[in-house]
C-alpha cells in the first residue's frame, strides 16, 4: 500500500460524512501529485453528474449522458485515461488549461455513484500505475461507504 493509500485511509476510516471524505481525499490527491490542475468527484444526482469536493478553478456544474470524458468513463463503467482530451469525441472544456484527463467511475451496490475526475496541463500526464493507484483510491472510498 503506497503513502497516499494509507492516508487516504487513515483519514476517512473512521469518519462517515461523505463530502468531509471526499474533500480530503482531494486535497490529498492535489497534494501529492504534480502536473494537475484539477482533481474532484462529480456526484451522479437526477441522471447526470453533478460538481462534489475538488480542488482547482471552478469547474463545470452538470455533467449529462453522452457528453465529456466523466460521463463516458460512468457509462462505460471503466477507467479513462486520455492522453489528449482534444481529441476526445464530445470532450467539455471546462478549463481550456486541461490537456490530458484521468477518470475513474464509481459504482455502489452495482448503482452510479458519480466520478473520480483528474485533469493536467501536460498531454500524456497519467501512466497505469496512476490509474491503479486512483481505482485502489476509490476502492477505499467504496469500502468506507459501504461500512456506514
Amino acid at each position: 500500500m503506497t503513502i497516499i493509500e494509507k492516508q487516504v485511509l487513515e483519514l476517512i476510516k473512521n469518519e462517515s460524512d461523505l463530502i468531509a471524505n471526499l474533500s480530503n481525499i482531494t486535497a490529498l490527491i492535489n497534494m501529492f501529485y504534480t502536473d494537475i490542475n484539477w482533481v474532484g468527484f462529480y456526484l451522479y444526482k437526477d441522471d447526470h453528474l453533478v460538481l462534489g469536493p475538488f480542488q482547482g478553478n471552478p469547474a463545470c456544474v452538470h455533467l449529462y449522458p453522452g457528453k465529456g470524458v466523466c460521463s463516458a468513463a460512468l457509462e462505460s463503467r471503466k477507467t479513462l485515461n486520455v492522453p489528449d482530451v482534444h481529441e476526445f469525441p464530445g470532450h467539455i472544456a471546462c478549463d481550456s488549461a486541461s490537456n490530458s484527463e484521468l477518470v475513474v467511475p464509481i459504482y455502489i451496490n452495482d448503482k452510479p455513484f458519480g466520478v473520480l475526475d483528474i485533469d493536467s496541463p501536460l498531454f500524456n500526464r497519467f501512466t497505469k500505475d496512476d490509474e491503479d493507484l486512483m481505482e485502489s483510491i476509490v476502492n477505499i472510498l467504496i469500502d468506507n461507504i459501504n461500512k456506514s
